[in-house]
């Protein structure tokens, strides 16, 4: 069985064990694939992996030996599902493998933001402690998290992590999502978006992106905002308006803290690059260690169940 792997670095710079993936078959693996070398490099493949690189129905419909994609993510969103069933060709993805290292993001974007870390440790290094008249050297105001308010934008297993983390802060927790949970934490109200925006003092995304949430954060909401609330997004960057949170952020009225963006890698004049009050970083909530090995073992049992006929996690 030739397995082809057109995207393998993001997932695997070598610090991963990738063993029992390689005694699954005749493994070609490539860092990167660009569009144009597709074709090329899978059209023996019997197997393809991939995480962003797109399988759209032109591609398939030239991959006659294809039969089964395995997607290195959760998102199927770069594989034609449609296209794939016409063309009989199985299609599995790797769900929930990164719930605890998204909300662990959240959180350190949260804390980044209440305790100034980064500010501080810039500061230190730069001698202005050493300096200082004072034995405690504070640029800034920082904050305690017990009691604030914590807007939830969609409450799946991420969200729930989420709540968990925050509960154990003493945070309040107002909860929106797409249906009304049954079962909320004791600390948890149920709310309409207005409400949560206008009464949260952070604000999480975690919910997905579709076309009713596409730009859900927007002049509109933003403005329904508390003076000096937090946004984070760790959820999908097409939630959010930039160009409407780049000038919330100029005007001061919002704290930002993001792991995507609208595009990625992001354009040069994406204009959160330039906007103050904002900590970014390049979508990596997903990738510690131990969520990318989960997702490599899931990958591994999926494969397996391709070759035993009893497929799991399939999409379509």
């Amino acid at each position: 069985m030739k397995i082809v792997i057109l995207d393998y670095f993001t997932l695997n710079a070598g610090d991963l064990d990738d063993t029992s993936l390689k005694a699954l078959g005749d493994i070609t693996c490539y860092d990167r694939t660009s569009p144009a070398q597709v074709i090329e490099r899978a059209k023996d493949a019997e197997v393809i992996l991939t995480n962003k690189v797109v399988l759209d129905a032109t591609t398939l419909a030239q991959l006659p030996k294809l039969k089964f994609i395995s997607v290195l993510a959760t998102g199927t969103n770069v594989v034609d599902i449609e296209a794939a069933k016409t063309n009989g060709i199985a299609v599995c993805n790797v769900p929930a493998y990164s719930t605890q290292s998204v909300a662990q993001m959240v959180f350190a974007h949260i804390l980044n933001h209440t305790q100034q870390l980064a500010k501080h440790d810039q500061a230190v290094k730069q001698g202005q402690w050493q300096n200082s008249d004072d034995f405690c050297f504070q640029l800034s105001t920082t904050y305690s998290l017990v009691g604030k308010h914590l807007g939830l934008i969609g409450f799946g297993e991420t969200g729930k992590q989420v709540a968990a983390i925050a509960s154990a802060m003493q945070m309040k927790l107002l909860i929106h999502s797409r249906t009304k949970p049954t079962k909320l934490p004791e600390n948890a109200r149920w709310v309409s978006l207005e409400e949560l925006f206008s009464q949260s003092d952070i604000v999480s995304l975690q919910c997905p992106q579709t076309p009713k949430t596409e730009k859900l954060v927007n002049a509109n909401t933003l403005n329904l905002m508390k003076q000096g609330a937090l946004l984070i997004n760790c959820a999908r960057g097409g939630l959010v308006d930039e160009s409407d949170l780049a000038h919330a952020l100029h005007q001061g009225k919002i704290y930002a803290g993001v792991d995507v963006l609208s595009t990625e890698p992001p354009a040069a004049d994406n204009p959160l690059l330039s906007a103050p009050n904002i900590s970014i970083t390049p979508h990596i909530a997903w990738a510690t260690l131990e969520a990318r090995q989960r997702l490599l073992a899931v990958t591994d049992e999926n494969i397996k169940s391709y070759q035993s006929g009893e497929l799991i996690n399939q999409v379509n």
